[in-house]
């Protein structure tokens, strides 16, 4: 059980900065960043979540899900982790051939000795009761004393692993498939690396977050094993017994000329390719939540609601759907994983086609992080737009990637990759 104490911070803003910095000394911590006021049918319960400070962790590679299961049976308490992409092999039978660069575990869930959660200018501290309350008071004065120190990135060679004859070459193949009609859509990622890098992660996330302000934001700090993610795109909520899916496909660049964005935003709105693309995910993922739904309950709330963030223009639909009375989060979670957004449909067929043309292990790129509270709800990102960085090996990765269809031309699919990948190596000053 936890004991709760909440302050009201005149300057909230100085406050968030200070909190994540604080929260980044620990070796196990997750900053969620999301603006409320800017949340617009995107469902974003707190501006900044935070946990810090492990009780307890998981840490698997195999037997995930029912791992995961238990261990929260056991906590019935806020548990912050991610889920790797990868574990698709747990669930259906696939393979993860690519070298894994970076390492990071399967799954990776922790209990926080202290959560802190913000909305507008109040601040609640959630902590266990066993922890006298001027321990919290001590904690929270030193949170008011830190100290940032902006300390800019040195320039980071950043290289593509994948060359654009390569990636012709793979979409080629992927069209052939989609022709074929093994597969209607697919999502094919490339990878950007850097290596013998030494970061300042907290001002890495900082820089990216500010470019972009998405409202699925992450720090993620695992020991040696960093993520900076600046995510637009939700993979589920639960809220009581109501579950929500959010994925994205469809994107274009945002313009400084307003006319010209707004026709931007007109022409990602009417577009048929992004349409069709969107909507496939949309039909993959009403099937995936029916598993857990009651009967007649799934809804497609919003279809192509075109939403804008700093960057760029993106297609967001909302499916929901009323979750049976006993269905477990976690099994909630293994039915629809990994996401649709980022496999393509069918998804096993895509799964198989993606390990065979992509050149680099995904691990946590395209999973998925959040939190759960001690009531079983949760909220789950999607892993894009995210730089990953393993501190004892300096080693630094992102990757980006587009949907192909039928529709798709090769020359504007590599373009969006790049759109992607510019906030990325504009935070890394890469040469």
């Amino acid at each position: 059980m936890r004991q709760t104490a909440t302050y009201h911070i005149a300057d909230i803003h100085s406050f968030k900065k200070k909190l994540l910095h604080w929260a980044s000394h620990y070796e196990n911590s997750v900053c969620c960043m999301g603006n409320t006021s800017k949340e617009n049918g995107l469902y974003l319960t707190y501006e900044m979540l935070v946990g810090v400070e492990a009780l307890s962790e998981l840490i698997v590679e195999t037997d995930a899900f029912s791992s995961l299961k238990h261990y929260y049976d056991e906590k019935k308490d806020w548990l912050f982790g991610y889920f790797s992409y990868d574990l698709k092999n747990e669930i259906e039978h696939l393979t993860s051939q690519n070298v894994d660069r970076l390492n990071f575990p399967m799954l990776y869930f922790f209990q926080p000795k202290w959560v802190f959660t913000i909305r507008e200018n109040e601040v609640t501290i959630h902590f266990p009761e066993a922890i006298p309350r001027r321990d919290m008071q001590q904690l929270f004065q030193q949170i008011m004393q830190t100290t940032i120190e902006i300390i800019r990135s040195e320039n980071v060679v950043v290289k593509k692993r994948t060359s654009k004859e390569s990636y012709q070459a793979a979409f080629e193949s992927l069209m052939k498939h989609i022709k074929r009609g093994d597969i209607y859509e697919v999502n094919y990622c490339q990878e950007y690396y850097a290596e013998s890098v030494s970061l300042d992660a907290v001002n890495v996330f900082e820089n990216l977050y500010q470019l972009s302000e998405a409202p699925f934001s992450v720090f993620f700090r695992a020991n040696d094993r960093y993520l900076m993610c600046s995510s637009p795109e939700r993979f589920l909520k639960k809220e009581k017994q109501k579950l929500i899916a959010q994925p994205i496909k469809g994107t274009r660049q945002r313009s400084q000329d307003s006319l010209q964005d707004e026709q931007l935003k007109q022409d990602l709105l009417t577009c048929k390719k992004e349409q069709s693309e969107n909507v496939m995910i949309v039909d993959l993922v009403r099937n995936d939540v029916s598993k857990t739904a009651q009967k007649g309950s799934v809804q497609v709330e919003e279809l192509f609601g075109v939403y804008s963030f700093l960057q760029v223009h993106q297609m967001i639909s909302t499916i929901t759907s009323d979750l049976h009375d006993d269905a477990h989060w976690v099994d909630v979670i293994k039915s629809n994983f990994p996401m649709g957004s980022m496999t393509g449909a069918p998804k096993i067929r895509a799964m198989q086609l993606i390990e065979d043309t992509e050149n680099f292990f995904r691990g946590l790129y395209s999973g998925s992080v959040g939190y759960v509270t001690p009531e079983a709800d949760f909220d789950f990102n999607v892993v894009i737009r995210s730089i990953f960085y393993q501190s004892t090996k300096n080693y630094v990765s992102f990757a980006v990637g587009s949907a192909i269809t039928s529709k798709a031309n090769f020359e504007n699919e590599y373009f969006e990759c790049e759109v992607k990948a510019k906030a990325m190596l504009d935070v890394l000053n890469a040469k």
